[in-house]
């Protein structure tokens, strides 16, 4: 989903115009962001916490050629949800589970193993890799 899709969305919703739903949403955006490099948290209840976290400089390789290169250390965004978020994930994954489940079930009863093969198998239609 996009951020135009999010607006288009919540105006839907809350019947507003897409141009003031849009800026809300920007200055949201600009305030999680802005928050987050002045204070380096942001704990949002019921949705998650955006953190910066430093990561130390390390010695790594080039994947294409073996070398060793240097990894300056760097400040990266992290995201941990908030247990609302992870328990509606979870729920998709039962829900994927259940469906798998059910999937393999179908399919299990659709094969039958006592029904007869095409062609006998004997000792002179063994398959010989030279013979081809």
């Amino acid at each position: 989903m996009t951020k135009k899709e999010i607006v288009r969305t919540i105006s839907e919703e809350i019947g507003l115009t897409q141009l003031q739903t849009k800026k809300i949403v920007q200055k949201t955006f600009d305030a999680i962001v802005e928050t987050l490099v002045a204070e380096r948290r942001i704990e949002l209840r019921n949705f998650g916490v955006f953190e910066v976290k430093r990561r130390a400089p390390r010695k790594a390789r080039n994947p294409r050629t073996g070398d060793k290169v240097y990894v300056p250390e760097k400040y990266v965004v992290t995201f941990k949800p908030g247990k609302e978020m992870e328990e509606r994930v979870k729920e998709l994954e039962r829900q994927a589970a259940a469906a798998a489940k059910v999937a393999r079930v179908k399919t299990a009863g659709k094969e039958n193993p006592a029904q007869p093969m095409s062609e006998p198998l004997n000792a002179a239609t063994s398959y010989d890799a030279d013979s081809r």
